[in-house]
This record gives structure tokens, C-alpha cells and sequence, in this order.
């Protein structure tokens, strides 16, 4: 513990000295500012109930947990549920959500923190969302007895706990009541280091897009700009991608295409750097926010958050953002409309969605920019379309049910 602690707190040190210069950094800073406080007032302010504690990494986390969130209030209205954060990218787009009675940043990882917020939220149970494992609270969850489930993870080889230097996370398993696990592999890969606490029940994201997909309302802008053409939606994209989907919008020459981009990121910045991209390919486009739409303009820029999950709706084909990074963003949002998913980067081994998506030819993804042109020529010409639409009803079919499984494991209910 001691060099896992002394990491924690020189990560304290540098989000610390980055918020000096990063908006990022400094909401991660300020948002936990006088936490002990802003906790014991809000705690204190509730009435009497049971308190489920629900920690999410951040948004995708979010929406992912957000189908048992629901349904723990559903069947339990005298419950509370404490729902914290650990990046604003989540907090900052969740923090007036009604849906949870009190919302947070997770203080930072360290014995005293773990200790104080567990003493002043007094959870009856803890949940965590997919990839969190903050050693000390999970040791302190167990030192107090409180129940402690782990929803909708998966586990890969590189993850530590499979690793000659990953003892003390592998200890950390043992902290977790049940481990909600997505696959078999997952759990091949516990049973070989001896964990048997799991039960394998799916993914909860998939009930959340199908909830999403039944509940959706048409937007009439979205609808005058696509008229006849063909739509292809790039979701939470990145300077990269979006220079690629430009270069690729310039080489399609046999379709009326038009591009409706979501970018990942919302601020001056980026907004600016993309007009300039479209301006200097003299690409004619139009902003979402700005309620002057061209249905003649080839590029919509969606300047304003919540609509991608709606875009999709409209698209013939999605390119999802994030491959020139870390990993894709999330690829269920469109496909759940029965729509073909492309993607950058050899990043989606890390998601099971996307293997399973390119397995069933609903999905490419593709490591050199010159093969975009191609990919999107050939998903707006599939001959093949209709039993592609078929594989994905089923597939999604297949898929839902995870949260009630998983409530009624959890006894919630």
C-alpha cells in the first residue's frame, strides 16, 4: 500500500499544479474543495432511509449505471442515493440530475479521506461502475462491513490484477461482495487467480441505449438538414477525426453526403480550430446553436450538448470519435438504431461491444486515414443492409435484461 498511497498523492500534486493552467484540472480541484462540509450538510438534510452510495468514473460510467439507479429508486422511493464522480467531465454534465439525492466528487484516495467520507455519508451499500478500484475505500468499505458490489465490469489480461506486481489489487477483489462481471472471459481470467466472487449478468449500457431508443422524439433541424442525402454522424469527435471525416467528406464522390459532427469537446477552441478545417476545404456549414440552418450546407456542427443520442437516429452511418486517444467512445448509442459504426485506431479490443460489432459486419474500424473513403463507400452501398439490421435487433435482443438480473441479486427490490 505504501507506493500505491504515494502515487495517489503525488497524482494529488500534479492535477494540483495543473489546475494553474487547466480548466479541467482546476474543476477536479474545486470540486473538492471543503468536501467534509459539503457532504455533512447535504447528508444531514435527508430523511430517513437507506443510503446507497453509487460511484462513477465518469459520464460514459454514468450511463451506464443509470438503469439501476432508476431502478433501485423505482422499487425503494425511501432510498437515498449518494452518487459521486471522479472527473468533471461526468460531475459537471450530472450535478443537478433529480435522479440522485446527492451528488459529488470522490475525494482523493487516501486512508483518512476513505475513512472521513465513509463516516459522515454512512452508506448501507456501495456501489462501483465498471473500472473503479480506489484501494482505500474499498479496504475501509470492508473494515466497516458495508456491502460493496462491482456493476457491469470486465476484465482484461492487462489489467494488474493478472499482473506479478498487482498483489495488493488482486487483495482488493476480495473487498466486493459480488463482482457483476460482462463475459466469460472476465471470468476465466478471476477464476485463474482464484477469485470466485462474480456472477456473470451482461451490461447494463445496453438496457440504457434501448431506454434512449424508445424514448426518442424527433428533431425537426435534424430532419430539414438531411433531407434526401446521406447522413453520416461523427459522435464525441476529436481534432483528428475530424480531420479525417473532412478529408474523407472531399474524396466521396458518388453520394450526396452530408456530415453532421457532435464534437467531444464544446469550447472556443475547439469549435474555432473545426470552422477553420471546413472553411479552408471550403466546405459550407452550419452551427446547431445559431438557428440559421442552410439545408444546402454540406457539415452541421452540433455545438450544444445531449443531442448525440438522437443524431444517430437520422445517420445512414456513425464514425465513432476517440480512436487517435485512449479508446472509442460509445459505439451502442448508434448501432442500438440498427446503424453501421465505423471507427480509428486499434483501441476496441478494450471493448466488447466493438469486437462483437465487427464480428457481426455492423462495424470497421481501420488504422490508416486513407481507408476511410473506401469503408464509407461501402456501408452507404451495403447490399447487405437489411440482414446487417437484422443481426443488430437481435444482437440488442439478446443483451438487455442485465439491470433486473442484477437487482434481483442485489435484493433491492
Amino acid at each position: 500500500m505504501f507506493i500505491y498511497n504515494l502515487v495517489v498523492l503525488l497524482y494529488g500534486l500534479v492535477i494540483r499544479a495543473a489546475s494553474l493552467k487547466n480548466n479541467k484540472a482546476k474543476q477536479w480541484i474545486d470540486g473538492r474543495y471543503n468536501w467534509r462540509q459539503m457532504y455533512a450538510e447535504k447528508t444531514a438534510a435527508l430523511s430517513s432511509g437507506n443510503r446507497i452510495w453509487i460511484h462513477c468514473a465518469s459520464y460514459g460510467e454514468f450511463e451506464q449505471g443509470r438503469p439501476l439507479i432508476e431502478s433501485i429508486k423505482k422499487n425503494n422511493p425511501d432510498f437515498k442515493i449518494i452518487l459521486t464522480f471522479f472527473s468533471p467531465s461526468g460531475y459537471e454534465v450530472v450535478k443537478a440530475w433529480p435522479g440522485a439525492d446527492v451528488i459529488g466528487y470522490l475525494p482523493l484516495d487516501t486512508k483518512s479521506n476513505a475513512i472521513d467520507f465513509l463516516n459522515i455519508v454512512k452508506p448501507g451499500a456501495a456501489i462501483f461502475i465498471k473500472y473503479e478500484f480506489w484501494l482505500n475505500f474499498l479496504f475501509q468499505l470492508q473494515h466497516k462491513h458495508i456491502k460493496t458490489y462491482l456493476v457491469s465490469a470486465v476484465f482484461k489480461t492487462h489489467h494488474p490484477f493478472f499482473k506479478w506486481y498487482g498483489s495488493i489489487f488482486r487483495k482488493s477483489l476480495g473487498t466486493f461482495d459480488k463482482l457483476f462481471i460482462q463475459d466469460l472471459h472476465s471470468a476465466n481470467l478471476l477464476e485463474n487467480i482464484g477469485v470466485k466472487n462474480y456472477e456473470v449478468t451482461g451490461d447494463t449500457r445496453f438496457d440504457r441505449v434501448v431506454e434512449i431508443k424508445e424514448r426518442f422524439e424527433p428533431l425537426p433541424v435534424i430532419t430539414q438538414f438531411a433531407g434526401t442525402s446521406k447522413i453520416i454522424v461523427g459522435g464525441s469527435t476529436w481534432k483528428q477525426d475530424e480531420e479525417l471525416l473532412v478529408d474523407a467528406l472531399n474524396k466521396i464522390k458518388t453520394h450526396d453526403v452530408k456530415l453532421i459532427l457532435a464534437p467531444h469537446e464544446l469550447n472556443g477552441t475547439s469549435i474555432s480550430h473545426l470552422k477553420e478545417t471546413l472553411e479552408n476545404n471550403k466546405i459550407s456549414y452550419s452551427l446547431y446553436s445559431e438557428n440559421n440552418l442552410q439545408s444546402n450546407n454540406q457539415v452541421l456542427i452540433v455545438d450544444v450538448f445531449g443531442l448525440l443520442s438522437k443524431l444517430y437516429f437520422y445517420c445512414d452511418l456513425a464514425y465513432i470519435g476517440g480512436g487517435f486517444g485512449d479508446g472509442i467512445h460509445n459505439c451502442l448509442e448508434a448501432a442500438v438504431y440498427l446503424k453501421p459504426v465505423m471507427f480509428f485506431g486499434n483501441t476496441h479490443h478494450k471493448y466488447n461491444e466493438a469486437v462483437e460489432l465487427i464480428n457481426l459486419k455492423a462495424a470497421r474500424n481501420f488504422t490508416v486515414r486513407e481507408e476511410a473513403p473506401g469503408i464509407i463507400d461501402h456501408f452507404l452501398n451495403n447490399a447487405e443492409k437489411l440482414k446487417l439490421e437484422a443481426d443488430l435487433k437481435k444482437y440488442f435482443s439478446d443483451k438487455t435484461g442485465t439491470t433486473q438480473k442484477v437487482i434481483e441479486i442485489l435484493k433491492f427490490n
